[in-house]
């Protein structure tokens, strides 16, 4: 089973938000994004009982790391990686359901960045849920790597497996 996996940094999607987000009335695949709404947006900000987070390169190694050393101790086939400023995009071949491998890649990048002592252990970290889609064919495969490496702007820290 394959999937393109993605999360968010703390705060980096608020409802209403320019860029866009999905709520629980517009979260299926190809349905509309949540409208921008300043307000929403804005009232979403205050509630935040922290800053938003954001990953700085050192952060980004640190997660990118712990990504590649939990497929191999998981036995999971990791196809591509790139970790953003705000997000991570994960391609990857494993025998459990998606949401298990994202909650697993969450929780060891949080591990590996509190043994590094790079901000608080009580920091939150990453957006409650995220996105966990089936690449079914090897033409979605293909076009999901395609996307983590190529579609979100100049290389941060990023991996691609041999042959893709």
């Amino acid at each position: 089973m394959r999937y393109l996996i993605t999360f968010a940094c703390y705060g980096a999607h608020l409802h209403g938000d320019d860029a866009g987000s999905v709520d629980q009335n517009h979260n299926l695949f190809g349905s509309h994004l949540v409208q921008p709404d300043p307000q929403r947006a804005r009232a979403e900000r205050e509630k935040m009982p922290q800053p938003p987070y954001l990953l700085d390169a050192e952060s980004r190694q640190v997660v990118l790391t712990a990504v590649r050393r939990h497929c191999e101790h998981r036995g999971w086939n990791l196809l591509a990686t790139h970790v953003r400023t705000n997000h991570v995009h994960i391609a990857v071949e494993a025998e459990v359901q998606p949401e298990r491998v994202m909650v697993e890649f969450k929780s060891y990048a949080s591990r590996a960045l509190n043994s590094r002592g790079l901000d608080a252990p009580d920091r939150k970290r990453w957006a409650r849920h995220g996105s966990t889609r089936w690449l079914f064919q090897d033409r979605d495969v293909a076009k999901a790597i395609q996307y983590v490496i190529d579609s979100q702007g100049a290389p941060m820290a990023l991996f691609v497996a041999d042959g893709y």
